[in-house]
Order: C-alpha cells, then sequence, then structure tokens
C-alpha cells in the first residue's frame, strides 16, 4: 500500500475514536463537580449497562443538557462538513460551503419572523420558520436561475445575491418591529448557539445529516467525476443536470436543517473539507465520512473553546468558528489566485 493508502486506512478509526473522546470531553469539561467516570456512568446507566448510576441532579446535568448539546453540535459539525465537500465538487469552486446558496441568511429570516412577529401563534416553532425560510431561500436561487445550473458561477453569484436579500429582510424586520429583549435573543441566535440544545433537535438532526451523507457516499464516483469537468462527466455517463440538483437538493435540506436546530454557524464546510483532504485526498467515498467524522470533532471542540475561555461567560460557537475560519479563507482564497 502506497503512503497515502496506508494513512487514509488509519484516519478513519482514529477520527472515530477522537469524536468519542471529544464528546466526553464536552459532557465533562463544562464545569462543575462531574468526573470523566461519572459521565461515564450517566451515559451508561441509560443505554442499559450495569454500572452505578449518579444522583438524579448530576444525571439530569449529563443526560439532558450536557450530552444533547455535545451531540447535537456533532451531528451539525459533521453536516456541515459533508455539504461542504459535496458543493465544493458539483461548483469546482474551493471556496464553496454550505452558506453559498444563501440558505443560512433565508433560515435567519424564518427564525426572526416567528420570534418577531409571533407567525403562527405557537404552532410554528423557531426551528419550523428557520427551516422553511432555509428552504425557501434555495428555491428563490434555482427560480433565479432557471435551467441553467451547468453555470457554477452563477450558481455562486445568484447564492450570494439571494443572500443578501434575506439579511437585509432579517434587518428590516429586527428594526422595525423588534424590542429590546427580541432583539438581544435573536443576535445571540444568529451568531450560532447550542444553549437551547435538547433531544428532538438531536434526533432529528442526525437523522437528516444520516440520510444525506448516506445518499452524497452513494454518488461519490459521480461526484468524483466533476472534477474533470462538466464535458468529462457527460462523457462518462453521468446524467449532471440530474446529479448537480440532487446533490444541491440534499445539502440545501441539510444545512436548513441544520441551521433550524443551532443558529447560523459558518466556515465549518470550508475548513474541515480542506483538511481531509489534506489527509486522505479527492476521493469522496473515502473524503465524505472522513469529513463527517472531522466536522464533528471540530465543532464540539469549538463549543467547548466557547465555554471554557471566558467562562462563567459563554461565547457563541458561530464566533469562534469564525475566528478559526477567516483565516483559513484567505490562505485557500490565496493559493487560489496562485492557481
Amino acid at each position: 500500500m502506497t503512503p497515502r493508502a496506508l494513512r487514509a486506512a488509519a484516519v478513519l478509526p482514529a477520527l472515530a475514536v477522537a469524536l468519542v473522546v471529544v464528546v466526553v470531553a464536552g459532557v465533562t469539561l463544562a464545569g462543575g463537580s462531574i468526573t470523566w467516570t461519572g459521565t461515564i456512568r450517566s451515559i451508561g446507566s441509560h443505554l442499559g449497562l450495569p454500572v452505578t448510576p449518579l444522583s438524579p441532579l448530576a444525571d439530569s446535568v449529563v443526560w439532558q443538557l450536557r450530552l444533547p448539546r455535545v451531540l447535537l453540535a456533532a451531528a451539525a459539525g459533521a453536516g456541515l462538513a459533508v455539504c461542504g465537500c459535496v458543493l465544493q465538487a458539483v461548483t469546482r469552486n474551493v471556496l464553496a460551503e454550505p452558506y453559498l446558496l444563501g440558505i443560512s441568511s433565508g433560515a435567519s429570516t424564518g427564525a426572526v419572523l416567528v420570534i418577531v412577529l409571533g407567525i403562527g401563534a405557537g404552532s410554528v416553532t423557531l426551528a419550523g420558520g428557520a427551516l422553511v425560510g432555509g428552504l425557501v431561500s434555495f428555491a428563490l436561487v434555482f427560480a433565479l436561475m432557471g435551467r441553467d445550473t451547468a453555470d457554477t458561477s452563477r450558481v455562486v453569484l445568484t447564492g450570494v445575491v439571494v443572500g443578501q436579500l434575506f439579511a437585509a429582510v432579517t434587518s428590516l424586520v429586527v428594526t422595525a418591529w423588534g424590542d429590546a429583549d427580541a432583539t438581544r435573543g435573536i443576535t445571540y441566535w444568529l451568531l450560532g448557539s447550542l444553549a437551547a440544545a435538547r433531544w428532538p433537535s438531536v434526533v432529528v438532526c442526525v437523522t437528516v445529516v444520516a440520510v444525506a451523507t448516506a445518499v452524497f457516499v452513494l454518488v461519490a464516483p459521480a461526484l468524483d467525476a466533476f472534477a474533470f469537468g462538466h464535458d468529462a462527466a457527460v462523457s462518462l455517463g453521468i446524467d449532471v443536470r440530474s446529479l448537480r440538483l440532487t446533490v444541491l437538493v440534499g445539502a440545501a435540506a441539510t444545512t436548513a436543517a441544520v441551521v433550524a436546530a443551532v443558529g447560523a454557524i459558518g466556515f465549518v464546510g470550508l475548513v474541515v473539507p480542506h483538511a481531509a483532504r489534506m489527509l486522505v485526498g479527492p476521493g469522496h467515498r473515502l473524503l465524505l465520512p472522513v469529513s463527517a467524522l472531522g466536522g464533528g470533532v471540530f465543532l464540539v471542540l469549538a463549543d467547548l473553546v466557547g465555554r471554557l475561555v471566558l467562562a462563567p461567560h459563554q461565547i457563541p460557537v458561530g464566533v469562534v468558528t469564525a475566528l478559526i475560519g477567516v483565516p483559513v479563507f484567505l490562505v485557500v482564497l490565496r493559493r487560489g489566485r496562485r492557481a
């Protein structure tokens, strides 16, 4: 086996172990007197393992508050990283990431409408509003593009325009109808927050991310063909238009579900796929699962940093990812210009 093949064979199990370790660390190191063994005992008791359970209060902190937050971070990070991979493949743009299509701005607008205007009188939740807004923004991108989905530059530009449109609508709604308390809550949510994580949102996010990742892995050989261009993919018998539409719909739905659960968290879909390619190369059959595990590890660690650096105050995880992602974005942009 070549050195790259040997390294690739070791990366997946190593990342899987790392994810388990950072999940336990994310639950344990968040403050208080809960130890590593206490965390493992709490999780084990709920899984039916023969361990001594914690006290009801400590068990509630671990199982109802900390573990859902950490697992949601892992699922959201995995979803954003996988979407970044597939968007970079189908657009052939190294700077593409899940917010390329304006989905984040649309989801934010949907959530703001629910918070400020009370649309639905309780029947439409924050998550539901964000999901609807994200899907509407995606639909608007393709409505503006019409049938011309082969022009990757136009996909990028249309996504930027739609994102700016929804960002303006969000600002208008907050300025015109939001009070001081609502504005503070909206601002914190828009920065990306995992503080409100609960088991229902974890189940939904994990399900959506798992299904989307499985679909993307199934079409991995076709995604590899995109690296050689539109004409080369067509010559290999790939229905480029259908595949691109399927991938973009899957990425849009996944990103909308993640944004609905955790708010606007950027740069995960940019940073993680590039790091994964350096480890295992460009083949998507291995790149996608490596990116999923790497995205989970990255976002759990980012959230843990946000909770510990200024404790007892918490830094929104979206701020942490931006502080890491902006320098990486500039490096990738500079390399792209040289190429």
